[in-house]
């Protein structure tokens, strides 16, 4: 069977594409994931030992490590998902960004190059490397101005947005200075089972059940354009299917959403779930200093995916955010041993503390 290697795949995104191509596709999956503090392989539990799915523990730094799973497996596509990717997390510690982001996505894509330039033939033809990205890249947007596009200029505005710009910029390098068959897709916010908390949606949904406050930046009206996580990976596989090569995809759920409509939309929902014995949840609110330098506005313009690849999100925002809220509460255990940091011992067994 064929295979793809899939980096970060125990990551919230990657593990529910991991999950999504598999339960699609007839291949196996390489998963690559470096399994810091984001990348657990809890997530990837419902695949149970399937022979199907190997999982690694490496960095995409690692230049060995990268060319012996490309000599060993011979994937037919590499999907890149790993990533450094909480902002706040950037803002106090911006190396490892720049490390994993930049440099680790360099050391991929030179490794794959090499791998790639080895084929012949119809393997030759047929490879593909796929980056993930972000809409963070194109900046800020004000009320009136009309959505990002796939020729938005890139004006970057925290070090987790500068990073992923930088491996943007190196992914389109390698198509247009070697021929590399590369396809970019940058998304909007994602949301759905998995993603740690630290993130808004989980970890307001945590604080309220905790009873504890719902911290909300600034004035609670910055933007973002909700997507959630399943649509985003049947976008991916369709890109990866029938994607031009050379080309980038925006990936968005049609959903623009005020950060404060969003954690009401959180509240409502647990009212109706799982009721507090006193009051709403939306009691809990508690607005907090802003971050700096936040973002007012994101918007994705899906055209181009939508008109060319026949891709639309299947999720509503109502839809979605009542699938996130039931699965969060049907796995509660999950969110204690992340929360807790339990989950890491396991690494630790099975993997060392390297």
């Amino acid at each position: 069977m064929s295979s793809i290697l899939v980096t970060g795949g125990a990551g919230f995104i990657g593990a529910n594409f991991v999950q999504h191509w598999l339960a699609g596709r007839q291949g196996r999956v390489v998963n690559l994931d470096k399994l810091t503090y984001a990348g657990n392989p809890e997530n990837l539990a419902p695949l149970g030992d399937s022979a199907r799915h190997t999982l690694v523990r490496g960095d995409i730094g690692d230049r060995a490590l990268i060319s012996e799973l490309l000599r060993t497996h011979q994937p037919v596509a590499v999907v890149n998902f790993a990533a450094e990717s909480h902002v706040d997390r950037s803002i106090h510690g911006p190396a490892a960004f720049v490390e994993t982001n930049l440099v680790g996505t360099f050391v991929l894509i030179d490794e794959v190059k090499a791998y790639w330039s080895s084929l012949e033939g119809e393997a030759r033809a047929a490879f593909r490397f796929l980056h993930v990205s972000t809409d963070e890249v194109y900046g800020s947007l004000g009320p009136e101005d009309p959505a990002f596009s796939e020729t938005t200029p890139y004006a970057p505005n925290s070090p987790y947005s500068a990073s992923k710009a930088g491996s943007d910029h190196l992914v389109r390098a390698y198509h247009h200075t070697y021929g590399l068959p590369t396809l970019t897709t940058n998304c909007s916010n994602n949301y759905g089972p998995y993603q740690f908390p630290e993130k808004l949606i989980p970890l307001i949904i945590h604080n309220a059940l905790a009873g504890k406050p719902l911290p909300v930046y600034g004035d609670g009206k910055n933007v973002r354009d909700w997507l959630y996580v399943e649509d985003h990976c049947s976008a991916i596989a369709r890109v990866l299917d029938v994607g031009r090569v050379g080309e980038t995809y925006n990936v968005g759920g049609n959903s623009e959403r005020q950060n404060i409509a969003v954690v009401h939309t959180v509240c409502g929902i647990l009212d109706e779930l799982a009721p507090r014995a006193e009051g709403r949840y939306a009691d809990l609110i508690t607005y907090v200093r802003d971050r700096p330098g936040h973002d007012r506005r994101y918007a994705i313009d899906p055209t181009k995916i939508r008109t060319e690849l026949a891709w639309e999100p299947a999720h509503t925002f109502e839809g979605g955010m009542r699938q996130t809220v039931q699965w969060y509460l049907d796995h509660q255990a999950w969110v204690g041993r992340v929360t807790s940091g339990a989950y890491r011992e396991w690494v630790s067994e099975h993997y060392g503390n390297d």
